[in-house]
């Protein structure tokens, strides 16, 4: 490395359920600085996920994002000419960040209505291990085990 590294910024807890992770998705769907935005969409997507569910959304929410994070992935490593693709286990931090932008992301690309509904559905999808972004990290699991043959080529 040739720099320091930067330094790690605690997040506060978001207002409503004084939750950090809450307060880390919120800053990953937010566009352009426009927090209130995001809050008003996270929000209201919890309520939907209150109404259809009548269950604690917090807690549908945490296990959707424990559904959704990767345990595995592959990093690309040049060897001798070659570039192998090695399997890799992947940090608590990149986890939640993979996890929290493939849950915005494929929430993005449906079809509903409104944002809320989009993100609600979505979660609600991972909730029961369904959906695009559960889809997401089993592939991401599955290449890594196809590449199981270079892991010793860990660093």
């Amino acid at each position: 490395m040739r720099r320091r590294k930067a330094p790690e910024r605690q997040v506060l807890p978001d207002p409503k359920y004084n939750s950090e992770l809450v307060s880390k998705f919120i800053n990953g769907l937010m566009l352009e600085g426009k927090r209130s935005k995001a809050e008003g969409i996270f929000y209201d997507a919890m309520d939907i996920v209150e109404t259809k569910l009548k269950k604690d959304p917090v807690e549908v929410f945490r296990k959707a994002m424990e559904n959704v994070s990767p345990m595995l992935e592959v990093r690309s490593r040049r060897v001798g000419g070659a570039t192998y693709q090695v399997p890799v286990e992947v940090r608590d931090k990149r986890r939640r960040s993979l996890a929290i932008r493939w849950l915005v992301s494929f929430s993005r690309k449906r079809s509903e209505a409104t944002m809320a509904q989009r993100l609600a559905n979505e979660i609600m999808a991972a909730f029961r291990n369904e959906g695009s972004a559960v889809k997401k990290r089993e592939d991401t699991h599955k290449m890594a085990d196809a590449n199981k043959a270079f892991a010793h080529f860990r660093w």
